[in-house]
Parts: structure tokens; sequence; C-alpha cells
């Protein structure tokens, strides 16, 4: 939208276009959220309707108990790409520098948080700004503010962003719903209460201070030469981590709280009464309670007396029901099923094989990703001047490793590969420049010794010589 004020009523016509879409993406993406919560549909009451075995004096319990697979799963991948979050070179050990400082130290915070948005709403998003001080800032924003405008053609280019969230005024109380508009050169702010009508209560929002007043004004002017937001999409068909495992997870959460249900209902014995001579139920657990027995009556021909009932629970049945659900859960999530008979004294390539849905699936969000970095790391060279031309990047995982079969292999390569090779691959080595400067200072101080003895030993034999010693003489 090329316009040199963003009117009111083009405004509208956005809101009215994109909003709708953008509500049903809120949906699903709040639905993610609450099972990485750990708030599953089997917490959902029944809203009033009849339970099945209500009639049932057998069922009495009503457990809920939820399973956490979600967000398991989505912290393996998190975890698996980004607690070594991707490192970057542009060519120049100086600017490399330069853009770890622009950064930041919640860089790797950063990272987790967008992996974690991207599985939950299908896509993460970054915003990045400029301060007062002109320094460089990035950050994460909620991917349910976030609504693109992009072009029709095949590139998909960013054309704006319409990012939308609540805010309530401290003075009135009411809250509002904000709009902010961006484009590749301003943004424009606006607002109505989230009890008006879009037609009638939409204003403009004088929230961006003009510098050198003290005066605000609806429009900020950024001048990044591009829109200022850069999507990390979590695979190439755009969809969530929950989509192939929200079936499975409601079916183990069923199965399991029905078997606890039954584990309460079974311990509580249902008494038959035949015959029984007394008048209330009362009497009757009173006399069980302080006789240990019970009188019962009967005519002749009748068949009085006492007996129970209770529940047979198919525990086999259960039991390969949980199993198959289990197991079909992290092969349709692509996850790493944490079950101790899967570890033990594992090789380094059995580990591999167990990650290999988990590498898949993040293989696919490291590409996506990738191109979000590079656009991140270009506007910080463009903001602080930098020429960046080929921008490296350096991708590490982190998974269960076979530390003693890892440590023989650098052993063996010793003579074959570089030392810093070497080292980069060692399970003992975090920095592998940090622990080449160390071996060196050993090395000195190895050396500083060593010519300490000799010199050592040397003045001590000069001076165990005689006077008349041969060897002094010429």
């Amino acid at each position: 939208i090329e316009v040199t004020n963003m009117e009111l009523e083009v405004m509208k016509k956005l809101i009215r276009k994109y909003e709708p879409g953008h509500t049903r993406f809120t949906m699903q993406a709040m639905q993610a959220e609450r099972y990485y919560r750990n708030e599953t549909d089997i917490l959902i009451k029944d809203n009033g309707e009849k339970k099945e075995d209500s009639d049932n004096p057998l069922r009495n319990a009503d457990n809920r108990i939820p399973r956490n697979f979600h967000g398991l799963i989505v912290n393996q991948k998190a975890a698996y790409m980004f607690t070594s979050p991707p490192l970057f070179d542009i060519g120049n050990e100086h600017e490399n520098e330069v853009i770890t400082e622009a950064l930041g130290d919640e860089y790797r915070k950063n990272c987790m948080e967008l992996c974690v948005n991207a599985a939950n709403a299908s896509v993460g998003w970054i915003h990045y700004w400029a301060d007062n001080d002109g320094a460089f800032q990035w950050a994460v924003v909620d991917s349910k503010q976030i609504i693109p405008i992009v072009s029709c053609d095949l590139k998909k280019k960013l054309l704006g962003v319409l990012r939308v969230y609540n805010e309530i005024e401290e003075e009135s109380g009411d809250t509002y719903i904000i709009y902010e508009y961006w484009n590749e050169k301003s943004c424009w702010a606006f607002r109505r209460r989230n009890e008006d009508t879009l037609e009638e209560g939409l204003i403009y929002f004088d929230t961006f201070m003009i510098p050198d007043t003290n005066d605000f004004t609806a429009e900020y002017r950024h001048d990044f030469g591009e829109v200022p937001f850069i999507s990390f999409p979590n695979n190439n068909m755009n969809t969530d981590d929950l989509k192939n495992i929200k079936p499975l997870i409601d079916v183990y959460d069923k199965v399991y709280s029905g078997f606890i249900n039954d584990l309460d209902d079974i311990q509580e014995l249902i008494f038959v009464l035949s015959g029984y001579g007394g008048t209330e139920l009362a009497s009757f657990l009173s006399d069980l309670k302080k006789y240990k027995t019970i009188k019962v009556d009967g005519d002749e021909g009748s068949n009085p007396g006492v007996s129970t009932l209770n529940i047979e629970i198919p525990i086999e049945a259960r039991n390969s029901v949980l199993q198959a659900t289990r197991k079909a859960i992290f092969e349709q999530g692509q996850g790493f099923d944490p079950q101790p008979e899967n570890f033990g004294n594992q090789s380094g390539e059995a580990l591999k094989f167990m990650y290999s849905l988990l590498e898949m699936k993040a293989g696919l969000t490291e590409t996506e990703f990738q191109l979000g970095f590079a656009r991140l790391i270009r506007a910080i060279c463009r903001h602080q001047g930098i020429e960046c031309k080929k921008i490296v990047q350096t991708w590490t995982r982190t998974s269960i490793k076979n530390d003693t079969e890892q440590a023989q292999i650098c052993k063996d390569s010793v003579g074959i590969v570089s030392k810093k090779t070497i080292l980069k691959n060692h399970p003992l080595v975090e920095d592998a420049d940090a622990e080449l400067k160390q071996l060196e200072k050993e090395e000195q101080e190895t050396k500083q010794k060593a010519d300490t003895y000799i010199g050592a030993f040397k003045a001590s034999k000069k001076e165990d010589k005689p006077d008349d010693d041969p060897e002094d003489t010429e």
C-alpha cells in the first residue's frame, strides 16, 4: 500500500480483509499452546452433558489426567537445534564480533522462543528496530499478533505487517485493540475500544514521540528500507507440530484416564442385600462394623444373603493400546522416545539412528530458519554500515552421544586431521579455540620448567668439578 498518510478507510479495509482468516489462525495457535502447557482436551468438562455411565452405580470416579507429549516433542526439537545456537561468519573477524554484539546476550533464549513459537503457531516472527541511542535491537514477537501481507507472485515478498494486540489504559481501565501497520518506510498506529465496532470506534493512536519534542504522533518512520519483521516458518508446509499427533494424544489421555477411573471404582464394593431383616442401610453398616456379622431373614424358597459387585479391568488390552499409541505419537511427531530401554551401551551409530526422525524434522525447520537468520544478519550489517556478501551459517545439534567411542575416534585421528578439528569433536572440549590457547600455555610452562631444570643441573655439575679438571684447561 503506497500511501503518504494511512487513511482510516484504508486501514478498515485491511482489517476487514485479513482479520477473519487471522482469527482461525489464532484459534489453532492457542490450541497448540494449550497442549504445550499440558492443558489437553481431556481436562475440558462435558459442558453439562450427561456422562456415559452416570446411571451406573459402579462408575463414580472422574479422573482427567493429561500427558504432555506435545510439550516434550517441541522441547526436544528446540533443545536439539538451539542449545548451541547457529554461528555466523561473513569473512571478517572484527565484523563477526560486531554481529555477535548486536545479537546480544539473549540470542540463545530468543532462538529457543522462536522455535517453540514456530512449532505451536506454524511460524515464528521477530521484529527489529533502532532504540533512542541508535543501537540495533530485535525481539521475538507473539505469532498470534502478526498478520502478514505478501505479494501475489512466486517470491511471496513481504509487503507489510499488520500487528494486532490488546492494551489496557491505566487511567480509565478500558481495554483497547491496537493496530499497527508496518511497511518498508513507516508504521501507522490505530486503536479502538474492545466494545466498539470497527466502523465507529477506529481512531488514530498517537503513541510515537516526535524527536526533540514532547509531542506524539500516530506515524513512525523507521527508514530500514524493508518491513522490519522477519518470518521463521516451522517447515516447508507451514504446519504446526501438533496437527499430526493431537488425535493420538487425545486417545492416550482417554484410555489412561479411564484406566485410573477403573482402579478408583474397583476399590468401592457394592453390597447386594437379599432378605436383610433391617430397615435402613445405616443399621446394616452399623451391624457389620460392630458385630462383623449381619442377620438376614428369608421366606421359604428364597435365597437370602449378601454379595458384592466389582469391576473387571482388561489390563492387557489397555496396556497394548497405550503402548501402540505412545509409539505412534513419537513416530507421527518425529520425536525421540526417551524410554529407558532405548538406552544402554549403545554405539554412536545406533544413537544416531534413534535420532533419525528428529533430525528429519529439524532439517526442515533449519532450512526455513536459515533464510530468516540471513535476513536478520543483513539487517544488522546495513544498520552498522558493514558490507555483507556471503554468510556462512554453522549449525550444531545437541544430542546424546557415546563419549568413549567419540574420544577413541579423536585419539585415532591424531596425525591425520588438524589438532583444532580433533578438539572441536572431542566430548570434553566446548571451545576449541580456548582449548588450543590453554594447550599452548601448558606447553610453554612445561618448556620453561624443563629449561630451568636443565640450567640448574648444569650449574650443579659445574660446581662439582675440581679446579684442576682437565676439561677446564685449554
